[in-house]
């Protein structure tokens, strides 16, 4: 039986500033680096010993594998640093205060921007301040203008399949430290999640999701770690 721990990073700044981020490479805040280092704390204390560690390209993901690593005692842990488990791309929205433009196009539109499966935002103008055309982490990639919880999963799931999947099956224990939606995109292979419930499914930030499975990647049990900030989780 082999062990998978989903992490979604701790807070960010534009967390804390309630600003769509997406591909844009904010830090973590001060309760940020805090909740990674509670959520490295809870892994050593449940035991858990990583063969490997999986991680976007993005800051905020980054520095909260290493600080949860370093507190589970395993800091010497090397990371394999993927865009493809970056968060989802809010296009035309990254940057803009979450209120605000509830305010603008009014709260039922964004809420399905932000939570419907296949619908996504407006895409990103070329040449924008948030153009990731020109970052040397995506040279040679084709770069999305925007994407939906689905065409994020059409980008992680390839990489989970070849990469991920193959040393879950071998029997290794593994941590993903990623963002909301392409953690959700995992939990919505991993448990079947239909696309009308997925909307549902919220990974909060710093709470390990530890996943035990059996031989053909079924979850057989699932809990977080931090039980006082746990959010419901698909039915195994």
């Amino acid at each position: 039986m082999s062990k998978l721990v989903l992490l979604r990073h701790g807070q960010s700044q534009w967390n804390l500033e309630n600003r769509f981020t997406g591909w844009v490479d904010v830090d973590l805040t001060a309760e940020g680096v805090a909740q990674a280092r509670r959520g490295g704390e809870l892994l050593k204390e449940a035991g858990v010993h990583f063969d490997r560690a999986y991680t976007s390209v993005l800051t905020r993901a980054i520095r909260t594998c290493e600080m949860a690593l370093a507190e589970a005692g395993q800091g010497d842990l090397p990371m394999v640093k993927d865009w493809r488990l970056n968060e989802r791309h809010y296009g035309g929205l990254t940057g803009l205060d979450k209120a605000e433009t509830a305010a603008k196009h009014g709260d039922d539109q964004v809420k399905v921007w932000r939570r419907s499966y296949d619908i996504p935002p407006p895409p990103l103008e070329t040449g924008g301040e948030w153009d990731f055309g020109k970052d040397a982490r995506y040279a040679g990639q084709a770069i999305p203008d925007t994407e939906s919880l689905k065409t994020t999963l059409d980008r992680v799931q390839p990489y989970w399949d070849a990469e991920i999947a193959p040393k879950l099956k071998a029997g290794e224990t593994v941590l993903v430290a990623a963002h909301g939606n392409s953690l959700r995109a995992i939990a919505k292979l991993l448990f079947a999640v239909p696309d009308d419930k997925i909307v549902e499914v919220e990974i909060p930030t710093g709470n390990p999701l530890l996943i035990e499975l059996d031989d053909d990647l079924k979850p057989t049990s699932a809990r977080y770690l931090d039980t006082a900030r746990a959010t419901p989780l698909p039915a195994i």
